[in-house]
Parts: structure tokens; C-alpha cells; sequence
């Protein structure tokens, strides 16, 4: 049976050695990364990518991974994984949200409550799955080596062009003005509600578990979950706005649709003078493209340390062109949901958005759906 997104395992210390040995050249080229981006758009920019670096580190180096954490739960009824996330967004929400009441400069990961938001991310749960990977987790398996999210992210890059530019005629549908809860209820009650609510899917995960030892070593991942939280806080302290992937990727997008010609200034998206100002600059002057570049370098780095860069991957016809649509699937949902599971529901929940805790019930809907699609597709469990 074909296997095209191997898990994560152990390496041999014995050969593990030579991948550590070889880490400093990649540190030090890291490093003149850094001083490049620094000197070509500056240090808010270069301390961003360091923040990528960081994010790509943490996610390679202990398999941290939003899709793998809820199938795990759906298939094994392992919470390992799910607790991480929850855990990570509790941590980052109690800092974020009373920096973002205390600073105008900064702002939260706010989306309209939307028809298009329950059908983008329900389809988005549905692809992740597919795809073994959401923005985050497609972005570092690519930083890996992993052939199978390699072919996963053109279609994404053009999925979340796409998305963007037929957003207005989905909004349509129906859609209510964003729902920050913090200016809406309060910074206290907002912290008190969501810290209840996450506790109490952290004690249902806990109480109909059937295993806790299927992919993860619990430690490590947790002390990813708090590592994660603080590098997103110092996103949105340096950016002055949440950890996001998707608009990075569709800012690509749109720079190679309008160097094959598409006429950006018609679109109601792409065609604003904000977005056609960022098309017009070098995608490093994008504070997301930027630490979405640095999270693909960081997880090189991790994969590295680990000797887990460039996993075999073999498919069938049916499963390579199953990871090209849902790339694509996965771009176009997650524009239409006003984000992935970082945009939406790590950087959304954790600033305070109602849209995340409907994306999250969404999404979560969609992956019980994507996770019987990936075994009739007859992808790695």
C-alpha cells in the first residue's frame, strides 16, 4: 500500500550524529539570512523572520501538527496532540488580549461571522485532512522535504489567490460585522469565558481518551504548545497584528497572476489600493510572507537536528492529484473562512474573535468528514 505522508519517527542516535554535526553551517546561514532581510526592509521585517525561524523550529522539532492533533483524537481518541493546541492558545490569549486593549497600535485576527465563513471552514477541516496539513502544517512538511505537501502548496498559493478575489460575491450571502468579544463584553470576561470553554473541550478530551502515547511525547509537544504561544505574541507585538499564513500565500498568488498578465486593479479584493501597493512591493515587506519564509527555513533547520529532512514518499496517480485539488481547496476555503487553523482559530480565539470559536466548531465538523475521505483515498492514517 502506497504511504505518501510517513509519520515523524525517532532517529538512531548513531545516525542522528552526522545531522547534528552538520547544523552549523545551516545556523550560520540562517543568521545571514537574518542580516539580508534586515538590511534589504528592515529590522521590523528581519525580527519578524527570526519569529518564522522560530515557528518553523518549534512545529518540525516536535511534530506539532493542528490536522495530526485532531485526527488523532477522531481516529485513536488520543488528546495529546488537541490539548497542545488548546493549551497554546490559552497561553498566547492571556497576554494577547490585554496588550491588543492596551496598545491601539495592535489588532486581533477579527472576521465577520459569515455564510461563507461555516462553508469555508468546513470544507477547509475536510482538505486539511486530505492534505495532512493545514497553512501552517503544509508550510513546514515543505521545510521538511515532504514531496507529498510539496505538491500540496502550489494549489494552495493559487487557492488563496482565488479565494480572496471571489470573497466579495460570497459575502453576499449573508454575512454580520466581525465580533471582537474583549471591546464587546470585556477584556476580564472575555479571558474568564474562553478560558472556561477551553477548559472544559480539554476535560472531555481527557475524560474519553483511549491513549496518549500514539505520535507524541507529551512533554515536548507541551513545552511546543508554550513556545509557540510566546512566539505568537511577539508576532503581534513586532507586527502589530496576529500569526497568519494564508494572506501571505495568497499575496503570492497574486503576484504571479498579474505577471501573466490578470488585471489586479479590477478585482474588489486584489484590486484595492492597499493590496495592489503590496503586490507592487518585494513580498518580503509582507509581515506575513515573511514569517511564513522563515518557518519554511526554520523546520529545514529542525529537520536537520533530527535527521528527518526529506522523508520517503511514495503514492498512486489518484493520491498525487488528491494532494494538488486539496491544495487548492484548502487556499480557496481558508480565504473564505477569513482564515486557517492559525489565522482563524490559534490567532482568532487568542485575540478575542467570535469568528474563531465558529471556525473551530466548523472546521472540526469538516475534519470528521476529511478524515473518512483520507482513508477511502487510502492515504497514512
Amino acid at each position: 500500500m502506497s504511504v505518501p505522508t510517513p509519520a515523524l519517527t525517532a532517529t538512531p542516535a548513531a545516525a542522528a550524529a552526522p545531522a547534528r554535526e552538520k547544523l552549523a553551517p545551516w545556523v550560520g546561514l540562517g543568521i545571514a539570512l537574518w542580516a539580508a532581510v534586515t538590511w534589504i526592509v528592515g529590522l521590523r521585517q528581519g525580527l519578524l523572520f527570526a519569529v518564522g525561524i522560530g515557528f518553523g523550529a518549534v512545529l518540525a522539532g516536535v511534530a506539532f501538527g493542528f490536522t495530526t492533533g485532531w485526527r488523532a483524537w477522531i481516529r485513536d481518541r488520543d488528546p495529546t496532540g488537541f490539548l497542545a493546541q488548546l493549551l497554546a492558545i490559552a497561553l498566547a490569549m492571556v497576554v494577547s488580549i490585554p496588550l491588543i486593549a492596551s496598545d491601539s497600535a495592535l489588532t486581533g485576527a477579527y472576521g465577520p461571522l459569515s455564510v461563507s465563513l461555516l462553508l469555508g471552514a468546513f470544507v477547509f477541516g475536510a482538505a486539511m485532512q486530505v492534505a495532512d496539513g493545514c497553512g501552517s502544517g503544509t508550510l513546514y512538511k515543505v521545510g521538511l522535504g515532504n514531496l507529498f505537501s510539496v505538491a500540496v502548496l502550489p494549489g494552495f498559493i493559487a487557492g488563496s489567490f482565488l479565494g480572496a478575489a471571489h470573497l466579495d460575491r460570497w459575502l453576499t450571502l449573508g454575512a454580520l460585522p466581525p465580533v471582537a468579544l474583549p471591546q464587546a463584553i470585556g477584556v476580564l470576561p472575555t479571558l474568564l469565558a474562553q478560558l472556561a470553554l477551553l477548559g472544559l473541550i480539554a476535560a472531555a478530551l481527557w475524560k474519553f481518551r483511549r491513549a496518549t502515547t500514539t505520535r507524541w511525547q507529551p512533554r515536548a509537544i507541551y513545552a511546543g504548545a508554550a513556545l509557540l504561544a510566546l512566539l505568537g505574541v511577539l508576532n503581534l507585538v513586532i507586527a502589530g497584528q496576529p500569526w497568519g499564513i494564508v494572506y501571505g500565500l495568497g499575496l503570492a498568488g497574486a503576484k504571479v497572476a498579474g505577471a501573466l498578465g490578470y488585471d489586479l486593479a479590477a478585482n474588489a479584493f486584489w484590486g484595492r489600493p492597499a493590496q495592489l501597493a503590496q503586490v507592487e512591493q518585494t513580498l518580503l515587506a509582507d509581515v506575513t510572507t515573511i514569517t511564513n519564509l522563515g518557518l519554511l527555513y526554520g523546520a529545514f533547520v529542525a529537520a536537520r537536528r533530527r535527521g528527518t529532512a526529506c522523508p520517503p514518499a511514495a503514492a498512486t496517480g489518484r493520491q498525487w492529484l488528491a494532494a494538488v485539488v486539496a491544495g487548492l481547496v484548502l487556499g480557496y476555503s481558508a480565504r473564505l473562512a477569513f482564515g486557517c487553523n492559525i489565522g482563524a482559530f490559534f490567532s482568532g480565539i487568542s485575540t478575542g474573535s467570535l469568528h474563531g470559536w465558529v471556525w473551530f466548531a466548523a472546521a472540526f465538523a469538516g475534519s470528521l468528514a476529511g478524515v473518512k475521505l483520507r482513508a477511502a483515498l487510502g492515504l497514512k492514517a
